[in-house]
């Protein structure tokens, strides 16, 4: 039984997990008043009442994606903060690192983004607050010396958040660009900006 009950619980967790790719899919194609439980579970090939074992509502189980996204987000973020012990020569590769983590996560999870970044009507106000902690990041960075001090940081933070929705819709789901040049791009103009130099 012991064996069994790992099975049934795997198989659960599988089927669960179908769901909410399916969900984040419907969700992102027909938004969430047009998405129907009737046809997550029939994609996911489980009946509607397995459904409520796992989601007690289809606001349930966008929330659950919501908050997926929102904590994936946030890890990432935190993970590209840049360390106190950095070369100004190590400065473009390191935050390639960190910006190109966010890309490529939006890449992998297009449904997902759509719905939490662009969509949703969560979605200002996890823009809001990605903005802030990429302004954390940066204000810690610029006590390290590795950026001007006479920046306005939160402007700074805006045009990363902003810079980041746009590029994903117009050039990363549309396959213009890869994940990694837009990274490559869009630090070279951050960094260098677009003057011209001798």
């Amino acid at each position: 039984m012991g064996a069994r009950g790992r099975k049934k619980g795997a198989d659960g967790e599988k089927s669960r997990k179908l769901m909410l790719q399916i969900a984040a899919e419907e969700f992102a194609k027909n938004g969430f008043h047009h998405t129907k439980i009737s046809t997550i579970v029939k994609r996911a090939g489980v009946t509607q009442p397995a459904f409520y074992l796992y989601f007690p509502s289809k606001e349930a189980i966008f929330q659950e994606l919501i908050d997926q996204f929102i904590y994936k987000l946030e890890e990432l973020i935190g993970d590209s903060r840049l360390e106190s012990d950095l070369t100004f020569d190590s400065l473009p590769e390191r935050i390639e690192e960190g910006l190109g983590a966010i890309f490529t996560f939006f890449k992998q999870n297009e449904y997902l983004t759509k719905i939490a970044f662009i969509n949703s009507d969560y979605a200002c106000k996890i823009k809001e607050q990605l903005a802030t902690q990429i302004e954390e990041n940066l204000l810690v960075e610029q006590s390290y010396g590795y950026f001007r001090s006479d920046l306005d940081i939160r402007i700074a933070a805006e045009i990363v958040v902003s810079t980041m929705e746009r590029l994903t819709v117009t050039h990363l789901w549309t396959n213009q660009k890869t994940d990694e040049e837009i990274t490559e791009e869009t630090v070279q103009i951050i960094l260098n900006g677009l003057i011209k130099r001798e």
